[in-house]
């Protein structure tokens, strides 16, 4: 565990020294976009894209805000359910207390091959939507055992405006919204 704390704290100081690079850009073309000017389409196409990487990093890292101090957390589930990427915690975490007070996030996720990885901000919003929670755990069955549509605990969150830049060290920084 300390192997890959280490690792993934040298690549997040690495992904900031890289900032000096080339302007991201959007769907690799030339032009930096914005949720207002590309299509749902291509939205649609973003979010499977982060999706997929999410789930093949397995876990991946979520920054929040506790009062000026930030705190992280690994996760390991999301799930696309209506045209949307959720992410899924219990209310009764201190994460979800932070969450609903200030719903900026960033998510860092590092792929096993150590070289590549994905920082994904925006905003979470809550949804209580009983089909939405019952969608969300027959994906993920293992949270059976801790959590139940309908016992008020478990939260499921939606992630909108968000901003994906992928990083490697062999590429150009590239970036997506949705």
């Amino acid at each position: 565990m300390k192997k890959i704390l280490f690792i993934f704290t040298t690549l997040l100081m690495l992904a900031a020294c890289q900032n000096n690079q080339a302007p991201a850009t959007a769907n690799q073309d030339n032009k930096t976009a914005t949720n207002d000017t590309i299509s749902k389409e291509t939205m649609q196409q973003n979010m499977q894209e982060v999706q997929a990487y999410l789930k093949e990093c397995g876990a991946f890292f979520i920054a929040t805000v506790d009062g000026d101090q930030p705190r992280v957390r690994p996760f390991g589930v999301s799930e696309i359910i209506n045209d949307r990427l959720y992410i899924m915690t219990g209310k009764v975490k201190d994460v979800y207390k932070q969450m609903a007070k200030n719903g900026k996030f960033e998510i860092c996720a590092l792929k096993p091959n150590g070289s590549e990885w994905m920082r994904l901000s925006g905003t979470l919003v809550p949804d209580e939507t009983l089909a939405v929670k019952e969608e969300f755990l027959n994906r993920n069955e293992t949270l059976k055992s801790m959590y139940k549509a309908d016992d008020d605990n478990m939260a499921v969150l939606y992630i909108t405006d968000a901003t994906a830049r992928f990083f490697s060290f062999s590429a150009p920084e590239r970036q997506v919204v949705f």
